[in-house]
């Protein structure tokens, strides 16, 4: 029976030890079977709301474009199509009306 590899130091020597595995070169344990949350982004919209891959959204407030005099006027719906770990414009979204964007997810609200 072969394990994964430990997650803190990628050993190969791992055993089951009852329900966790434990690595005996940097004796890390770890439960195989619970799910892993560091890799869930959490991205709340204006009203607090998780945001994810596939939401549909609504524009909170009129938002300037940059390097262009185009203006994305309050109400404007809009698709996430992926959530991102940026600081500044975490959601990759289908405009209407504008197309293919990056926005900041303080300004839109789950529709």
């Amino acid at each position: 029976m072969s394990f994964p590899p430990c997650p803190q130091c990628n050993s190969e020597y791992v055993y089951e030890d009852q329900n966790n595995l434990v690595c005996p070169e940097c004796a890390h344990e770890w439960d195989p079977n619970a799910v892993d949350t560091d890799d869930v982004i959490n991205v709340k919209d204006a009203n607090g709301t998780l945001l994810a891959d596939g939401d549909k959204v609504t524009v909170a407030k009129d938002l300037k474009i940059k390097g262009s005099s185009q203006v994305i006027k309050i109400g404007t719906k809009a698709v996430i199509r992926r959530v991102l770990d940026k600081k500044d414009h975490e959601l990759d979204c289908k405009v209407d009306g504008v197309g293919e964007m990056m926005v900041t997810a303080k300004f839109v609200k789950k529709a």
